[in-house]
């Protein structure tokens, strides 16, 4: 990897460590009344660094369309503890919420993809949940993730033992509908096909960074559509 984007990547990281250590707090406060029987629900789950906030547009957007939404804020966001401790702090947040059995999909944006796989494959979440779309999600690593030093990264690394379990679970996703969104010119992920993931419909958008995934209407659109159908 050529020193200049090495330099970039550490520069994003390092600024996404200090927000890690002092987080704002959510801003988008929705002022949508839920329906008495939404017509679905759906968890956000966002990724390394980032707060529920990344989701202010689609959140707006499928609450427009009586979509119920669920956005809990995982922590602490760059992993410290091991992707598997979000993926707790995650159900408990979804059964809070929604008890023990009420169907949900999830949409998860680059990290919050793992976590969320983590939660249905090995946590028993698969049972409940109808729709999986992850935006940006390293289903097979990324080479970004040996610039920080976290447990959560080192999981996020090619050939992690946390990955390798991901893949030995999948098969617990049963006949769920399962998409992934990706752009090959992510500097975030590397390389940007190592989200293609088999067992999913990939969808190719080229959007010019990573977190431009995230208000892309041509993304948002697709991801209206398929939670609706």
């Amino acid at each position: 990897m050529k020193p200049t984007l090495l330099s970039l990547l550490a520069g994003l990281f390092a600024a996404g460590a200090a927000q890690a250590r002092h987080p704002e707090p959510l801003r988008f406060r929705s002022t949508h009344t839920a329906p008495a029987a939404p017509v679905r629900k759906v968890v956000l789950v966002h990724g390394f660094l980032d707060t529920g906030s990344i989701f202010r547009s689609l959140r707006r957007q499928l609450e427009a369309r009586d979509v119920q939404c669920l956005v809990p804020e995982l922590r602490p966001s760059d992993g410290r503890g091991g992707l598997e401790n979000l993926a707790i702090q995650l159900k408990a947040e979804i059964e809070a919420e929604y008890g023990t059995e009420e169907p949900i999909s999830i949409v998860a944006f680059s990290m919050g993809g793992l976590i969320s796989r983590h939660y249905l494959q090995n946590l028993g979440g698969a049972a409940r949940c109808e729709k999986l779309l992850t935006i940006s999600s390293p289903h097979h690593g990324t080479q970004a993730a040996w610039l920080y030093p976290s447990k959560g990264a080192e999981q996020m690394r090619p050939g992690s033992g946390f990955l390798a379990d991901l893949a030995k679970t999948e098969a617990q996703l049963g006949r769920m509908s399962v998409v992934s969104y990706r752009t090959p010119l992510d500097l975030i992920i590397l390389p940007a096909t190592s989200s293609v993931w088999d067992r999913a419909v990939n969808i190719e958008h080229p959007a010019l960074l990573h977190p431009l995934m995230l208000s892309s209407g041509t993304v948002l659109a697709d991801v209206q559509k398929r939670i609706l159908e």
